[in-house]
């Protein structure tokens, strides 16, 4: 395949774990020390598994603390699990998050679901009681105004050590399966922030005229999500568009006959034909230079949107464009439509996580089957669609101009997350996520991207509690039930949350 259609790599999380304790208790009960290093170990290689980690290893005093923050603060992490490995006091973990401001995730992992009651000794005992110390530290944490979360759970260990009493085998509890897909998810959201904050956004042409919702500040989101917004003008295209050569073309077309099914005339919609073998030549050259545009300013996303006068050369340039996004979209360069920044930066978070992330608005309720049906006419995510997306020959795009190729989809029949991207009165921004079915109900058949969903409650309901929240009007189309993971993400990038 050509150079360009490679996929953009997602930037892994940079990890930091220290494992706490109390320096008073290694000469009191030899091997413990030793002991809880070891649990930290394991959870160094798990963790490896999904992320780059950088493990300390003990902190057991103030000094230690700030030493530890200092080393954090140039390995640049994303996020720091801090181990609960036996009683340690508040002096000596709070200096590590006042040097390094990276979100803080407390992890209280007991090595066995059960001591031994008859035979433990105080020096057992210690190596089990990681509770003990995480009032102490929450309550510092807050005295001092740094967010935290804490994960109580099993370590999930395969064996029991040596030196241990109790059965520490616990890998298969619940306790332990639920901490480690916590873990993971920490780790993806980690990736997330880390990811967004080296990505370069392209802004091409404007926002839909009206459309206060989707107006943002370059500035702000710059600030709140770390990603650099580049803004590009149509002459860019244009300017790819002449490089296009007659070979690349062709390529495109085999990638376009790979990934989609051409349509007849549609049965309903007489503005929805079978596309020319004008419209899907001019739709191949575009999709050229788009991809010719994304490699040049090395975009990781895109938004866009041209109104111009009728007639404008730029017109009929901006008419062919929804093929090539969404070529774009599958190779991890999520593309919104309308110049709808937000929804661009949810599809990018949705993309980063590998769910998907199609670009989506509500059509209409069907109150027979009680679903809401989600989609857009613009660019899909080909990696969810059920079956081959059809693209169809469109005689008008409404409330646009031009004409021109247009992708008919529908995403996967199965759990779906909706991923809405908000801004608040106040400038920050809000994710609003729900979670719901995809079924096999019925769509129409006009050039548009539908997806059929039930949430859990009526579509009234549902949709009382949505626009109670002020959203944006384009949202995310996920694969799964994500909102745990999405919460995290979040959190991590400190972004405020609510889920329906």
């Amino acid at each position: 395949m050509a150079e360009g259609a490679k996929l953009k790599p997602m930037k892994k999380g940079r990890i930091g774990l220290y494992t706490m304790g109390l320096s008073t208790y290694w000469e009191q009960f030899p091997g413990l020390r030793e002991r809880i290093i070891g649990y930290g170990e394991f959870l160094k290689e798990k963790m490896a598994l999904h992320g780059e980690v950088f493990y300390y290893g003990l902190v057991d005093s103030e000094e230690e603390g700030r030493r530890a923050g200092e080393w954090f603060q140039a390995q640049n992490v994303d996020l720091i699990f801090c181990h609960s490995g036996t009683y340690s006091t508040s002096s000596a973990v709070l200096p590590v998050h006042q040097i390094c401001h990276a979100p803080v995730v407390v992890l209280n992992l007991q090595p066995a679901a059960r001591i031994n009651y008859e035979q433990t000794t105080t020096g057992e005992w210690l190596a089990h009681c990681g509770a003990c110390p995480v009032p102490e530290i929450a309550n510092a944490f807050s005295r001092a105004d740094i967010s935290f979360r804490v994960f109580n759970g099993l370590l999930g260990l395969e064996q029991t050590p040596a030196i241990s009493l109790a059965n520490e085998v616990t890998k298969d509890r619940p306790e332990a399966i639920r901490a480690w897909k916590s873990i993971e998810e920490w780790i993806q959201a980690a990736s997330v922030r880390r990811t967004l904050r080296h990505s370069r956004f392209g802004f091409l042409g404007n926002t839909y005229s009206g459309m206060l919702d989707m107006y943002s500040d370059f500035t702000m989101i710059q600030a709140q999500t770390g990603l650099h917004v580049e803004v590009l003008e149509m002459c860019d295209v244009d300017r790819m568009l002449r490089e296009v050569t007659e070979t690349q073309i062709r390529e495109k077309m085999v990638e376009i006959e790979e990934m989609f099914a051409i349509s007849g005339d549609s049965p309903a919609d007489p503005i929805a034909k079978k596309p020319t073998a004008e419209q899907l030549e001019w739709a191949c050259r575009v999709a050229a230079a788009q991809e010719k545009l994304a490699l040049h300013y090395d975009l990781d996303a895109l938004t866009y949107y041209y109104h111009g006068a009728p007639g404008n050369p730029y017109e009929k340039l901006q008419a062919g464009f929804i093929v090539g996004h969404s070529l774009l979209t599958a190779k991890g360069i999520p593309c919104a439509g309308e110049g709808d920044l937000k929804t661009a930066v949810a599809m990018k978070i949705c993309d980063i996580l590998g769910i998907g992330g199609s670009y989506s608005e509500i059509v209409v309720v069907d109150y027979e089957d009680e679903t809401i049906l989600l989609g857009h006419d613009g660019p899909f995510h080909i990696a969810i669609a059920e079956g081959k997306p059809i693209l169809r020959g469109m005689g008008l795009y409404h409330g646009k101009q031009g004409t021109g190729v247009s992708v008919e989809a529908k995403v996967k029949s199965g759990p779906v997350t909706t991923v809405n991207l908000t801004q608040t009165g106040d400038g920050r921004l809000k994710l609003i996520l729900g979670e719901g079915v995809s079924t096999d109900g019925p769509t129409m058949k006009i050039g548009n991207t539908q997806t059929p969903i039930k949430f859990h409650d009526h579509p009234d309901d549902y949709m009382d509690k949505w626009f109670r929240e002020a959203p944006t009007h384009h949202c995310a189309l996920a694969v799964g039930h994500h909102a745990r993971l999405l919460q995290k993400v979040a959190d991590v990038m400190e972004i405020r949350q609510v889920t329906l």
